[in-house]
């Protein structure tokens, strides 16, 4: 027995993919997204907040100095001066809640999610 299509299945076939075109331009992202971006404190107060789309390398000094990098989108503390030099051993940080610290310098970098980006996924 050979199947054949019948009229009404191709009508089926051409609703469900106008329907599943619909929802892929919905849903996708349309390039006008906010890139994330990072607030930096030192001793709980905010001192600077930089986007992570620039590439960027700069210091904060408190007792002791940190050089933090922010390169293809990441952004880490390259260089520090303190004790131990935990924050330099974090590595690059570039989704959101993602946070690098320095106790002894009193020093917190807080990953920030742009506009369109998922905070967290839960499942």
């Amino acid at each position: 027995m050979k199947l054949q299509f019948q009229k009404w299945d191709v009508f089926a076939i051409a609703i469900v993919v106008v329907i599943a075109a619909i929802i892929l331009f919905l849903f996708l992202p349309n390039g006008e997204s906010s890139a994330a971006y990072a607030e930096i404190y030192q001793d709980g107060k905010l001192v600077k907040t930089v986007s992570l789309s620039v590439d960027q390398e700069f210091s904060i000094t408190g007792k002791y100095t940190n050089t933090i990098t922010i390169c293809d989108g990441k952004i880490a503390v390259t260089q520090s001066d303190c004790p131990g030099e935990d924050c330099v051993s974090c590595g690059f940080a570039d989704s959101a809640g993602r946070s690098i610290v320095c106790l002894p310098n009193g020093l917190e970098i807080r990953v920030i999610a742009g506009e369109n980006d998922v905070d967290f996924v839960v499942g």
